[in-house]
């Protein structure tokens, strides 16, 4: 497992490129965006120069995983690649079709996963014809810092297949925690009705913003509020989540708050568009 394939440099992806590297695998980083490839690159490179001033890497180190990330901008390029890990949009649609491409273009001995906080592993694995080498690797973000890796299996996922994942994971420094295929998987199956109902008690007038954060942080010890990390995650992420949560589940307590999906419409979605439950920026 020396050379991982990224597909998606979005936050997520830049981030497990970047772990990838440190561990001292090559990397292929692919996305269909040029420009976006290049604002990767400086942000994993801006990422690793803070490990070095705060004394966790060495500036030789960080020289060396950059060395280590190759841009690919054609999908083609991951060919080369041992292991893929799939991070783009969180879309049923826009995955199955990626995944059919990467059957077609990945030896067929190479394990596929996707970094999915929602989407079903076991029909993502129907996109290709090695559904035993399909798999989920559920990264958290910051992807840098958090330890966590959730390891999804789907209905053909072999035992095999579990095993280089967890390996790969403990390479890594991280720590995986295997989950079945259920919508939501474990960490979003108990984050998400958390963060939707704080937004029902902001809807109906039950506390404030900031109240509402304020109970959850000094009262359970969050590091963070659930409408603050609902921003850091992105409001449509969130919505995106319960929405198949919803559907997959078929239970109401999982119906997304409609003050949630009017923001949402309202294009509102947290930190990355400057304005969510809170403003960001000037």
């Amino acid at each position: 497992m020396q050379t991982i394939g990224v597909i998606g440099s979005g936050t997520m992806g830049s981030g497990i490129a970047q772990v990838f590297a440190q561990a001292g695998c090559d990397v292929l980083l692919h996305d269909q965006d040029q420009a976006a490839l290049g604002r990767a690159r400086r942000g994993i490179e801006a990422s690793l120069g803070k490990f070095v001033e705060k004394g966790r890497l060495s500036p030789a180190d960080r020289d060396a995983a950059l060395g280590r990330l190759r841009p690919a901008a054609a999908i083609d390029a991951l060919g080369a690649a041992d292991f893929v890990v799939e991070a783009i949009v969180e879309s049923f649609d826009a995955k199955h079709a990626l995944f059919r491409t990467l059957d077609r273009v990945t030896r067929p001995d190479v394990i596929l996963s996707s970094n999915t906080s929602s989407i079903s592993i076991t029909r993502l694995g129907t996109a290709t014809g090695r559904p035993d080498k399909v798999l989920g690797m559920h990264f958290m973000n910051p992807v840098p810092l958090m330890t966590l890796v959730e390891l999804i299996r789907g209905q053909a996922t072999s035992d095999a297949s579990m095993a280089t994942a967890r390996d790969l994971t403990t390479r890594l420094g991280k720590t995986p925690v295997e989950a079945s295929d259920y919508p939501g998987f474990i960490a979003n199956r108990i984050l998400m009705p958390m963060i939707n109902e704080a937004f029902y008690a902001l809807m109906e007038g039950v506390g404030t913003r900031e109240a509402i954060d304020t109970v959850m942080k000094l009262g359970m010890n969050h590091p963070m509020g659930p409408l603050t990390l609902a921003d850091f995650i992105g409001l449509d992420v969130c919505l995106a989540i319960l929405e198949v949560m919803h559907q997959g589940l078929g239970d109401p307590k999982y119906r997304p708050c409609p003050l949630l999906r009017r923001m949402v419409d309202a294009g509102h979605l947290g930190r990355k568009s400057g304005r969510g439950v809170y403003q960001y920026g000037s």
